[in-house]
C-alpha cells in the first residue's frame, strides 16, 4: 500500500512539474510591444504599423507600436536594447545603429541585439515644395552654389540615416547646405509643406502622400533604378551625380532572448509579412521591401556598417 501511495505521489509530482514546464515555456501569453525610435507617421511608422496589424493573427496576441522619440534614434533603441529579454518587447531597429556609434552618440551597436529579421530598404529621395523655383536637380544644386549654407535640408535627426544623404550630396554637388534636424522623418516633412525649410532628403515613402496631392515634388532618388511609383522621376545618376544611398529598416530582440521565444516572433513576423494584406499595404505606401532572415540580415549589416562608417569619416561625422 505504502509503494502504491509513494508511485502516486511521484505520478504526481512529474504530472504537476511537466504541467509548470510546459506553461512556463508557452509564448505568447500576453501582448507584445513593438518599439519605434521614430515619430509616429514616418516610414519606420509606417511600416511598424502595418506589419504589427498583420502579424496578430499569426501571434495570437495583439501587438501594440510604442514611439519612443529622441536623440536621433538613440532613446528608442536603447529602450529597446535594455528590455527585458523574454520576448515581449521587439524593437524596430534602423540605419542610426550604423550611425550613431562612430559619433560615440550611443554605447552599444547592432551586435548587442538579437537579430530576427530585415524587412526593407528605401532610398533617399530629394523632394521640394511643388511651387518651389527648384525644378530639377540641376536648379537646386546651381541654387545652392551661389548661395553656400542658404538651403534649409530637413533631416530625420543629427547624422540620421537623412542626414548622411544630404551629406553625400554635398560631397558630390560641391555645395554647402544649412541641415535642419527633426524626431524623424514625419515632421520634417510637415515643415517643408509649411514653407519652413526649402528640402529634405528622405524616402520616397515618406513624402509620397503629399507628392501625389500636389503638395511636393520629388526632384530625384538615390537609386540604380527609378521608384516604379514614381516612373517620371530621375535617379541621381540620370541628374548628372553618382549618388546611390537608401536606409534599412528591421526586426530585433534584447540579447539573449531565448531561442524558442525567437522562433515563435520570427515565424509569426513572417507570416505577417508574407500575407497579401501587408504586401498590397507596402507597395500602395511604396516601402522598398526586402526581406532576409536574421543570419543574411548581420552578414548584411557587417558590410553596410563599414560602409557607413567610412562615409561619415569622409563628412567628418564620427568622432
Amino acid at each position: 500500500m505504502k509503494k502504491v501511495f509513494a508511485l502516486l505521489l511521484v505520478c504526481l509530482f512529474v504530472v504537476v512539474v511537466a504541467g509548470c514546464g510546459g506553461q512556463a515555456e508557452k509564448f505568447p501569453t500576453k501582448p507584445v510591444t513593438l518599439i519605434v525610435p521614430w515619430a509616429a507617421g514616418g516610414g519606420t511608422d509606417a511600416i511598424a504599423r502595418g506589419l504589427a496589424k498583420n502579424t496578430e493573427k499569426a501571434l495570437g496576441q495583439n501587438i501594440t507600436v510604442n514611439n519612443v522619440t529622441g536623440g536621433g534614434g538613440a532613446v528608442g533603441h536603447g529602450a529597446g536594447l535594455n528590455a527585458k529579454n523574454d520576448g515581449y518587447t521587439v524593437t524596430m531597429i534602423t540605419f542610426e545603429l550604423l550611425s550613431l556609434p562612430p559619433q560615440k552618440l550611443v554605447p552599444f551597436t547592432y551586435k548587442d541585439y538579437d537579430l530576427l529579421m530585415r524587412l526593407n530598404t528605401d532610398p533617399a529621395a530629394l523632394t521640394v515644395k511643388a511651387d518651389s523655383p527648384f525644378k530639377t536637380v540641376k536648379d537646386f544644386v546651381d541654387y545652392a552654389k551661389a548661395n553656400p549654407g542658404k538651403v534649409n535640408v530637413g533631416n530625420s535627426g543629427p547624422a540620421s540615416v537623412w542626414h548622411i544623404a544630404a551629406g553625400l550630396l554635398e560631397e558630390k554637388a560641391g555645395i554647402k547646405l544649412n541641415h535642419v534636424p527633426f524626431n524623424g522623418a514625419a515632421p520634417a516633412v510637415t515643415d517643408l509643406v509649411g514653407g519652413h525649410i526649402q528640402a529634405v532628403t528622405v524616402s520616397p515613402a515618406e513624402v509620397q502622400s503629399q507628392v501625389k496631392a500636389g503638395k511636393l515634388r520629388m526632384l530625384a532618388v538615390m537609386s540604380d533604378k527609378r521608384d516604379p511609383n514614381f516612373p517620371d522621376v530621375p535617379t541621381f545618376k540620370e541628374a548628372g551625380l553618382d549618388i546611390t544611398f537608401a536606409t534599412w529598416r528591421g526586426l530585433a530582440v534584447p540579447k539573449n532572448t531565448p531561442e524558442n521565444v525567437k522562433k515563435v516572433l520570427a515565424d509569426a513576423f513572417k507570416k505577417g509579412y508574407d500575407s497579401p494584406e501587408f504586401q498590397a499595404f507596402a507597395k500602395k505606401a511604396g516601402l522598398g521591401l526586402a526581406y532576409a532572415p536574421a543570419a543574411e540580415f548581420k552578414t548584411f549589416l557587417d558590410k553596410t556598417s563599414a560602409n557607413t562608417e567610412a562615409v561619415m569619416k569622409k563628412l567628418n561625422l564620427t568622432k
